[in-house]
């Protein structure tokens, strides 16, 4: 009996770990469900989003790599409707973030700006309103931004110019204001809908 309590005690400490520790994968997935339940899926893409397998890298439109963490999300032009969640910002491994024409409302997360390993931004075409978030600034990798073709108002954050692997800044088709930073970007901006 002291021996099987004795194991017990030693086994004890290594369930408590694992109960308190998910795994990256869990909360990756756990991210990428809280954008299945904030959007309206009419094609039925995200269908095999299933919160009930552990590894999100089994569903469509869902790349990872070798270690089984996230890299890119691949759900341009897929009639999606509703709004971007914070909890994008917590897919730190994810390259690609391509979610471009669909029908996405409201604001641009500031979280997004916790994805260090971005490489690509496509949000254009969708009907994102609100500012274009400073905190996409810290996005050092980031090479390809695409936000046009949204209800985007505000001023271009001039941290932006600070990104130097940016290639291209498309913001054309919004409602923006101010001055344009060009320092170092190759910049599109429709100044038709600009107002300085």
């Amino acid at each position: 009996m002291a021996s099987c309590t004795a194991f017990h005690l030693l086994l004890l400490p290594f369930l408590l770990l694992t109960i308190q520790s998910p795994t990256n994968a869990n909360l990756e997935g756990d991210a990428l469900y809280a954008l299945r339940r904030a959007v309206k899926d009419p094609g039925h893409v995200l269908q095999s989003w299933d919160p009930t397998l552990t590894d999100p890298c089994t569903w469509f439109h869902v790349t990872c790599d070798g270690d089984n963490r996230v890299t890119r999300l691949d759900l341009g032009n897929a009639k999606l409707s509703g709004s971007l969640v914070p909890e994008l910002g917590k897919l730190v491994r994810l390259q690609y973030l391509e979610l471009y024409m669909n029908e996405l409302m409201g604001p641009i997360p500031k979280e997004l700006g916790n994805l260090k390993s971005l490489v690509s931004l496509d949000l254009y075409l969708n009907n994102l309103t609100g500012t274009i978030p400073a905190s996409l600034s810290k996005l050092s990798n980031l090479k390809f931004l695409r936000l046009n073709g949204n209800r985007l108002t505000g001023r271009i954050p001039r941290e932006l110019t600070k990104l130097e692997s940016l290639k291209i800044l498309d913001v054309s088709n919004n409602d923006l204001c101010g001055t344009i930073p060009t320092s170092g970007l190759v910049l599109q901006v429709d100044r038709g809908k600009f107002s300085e």
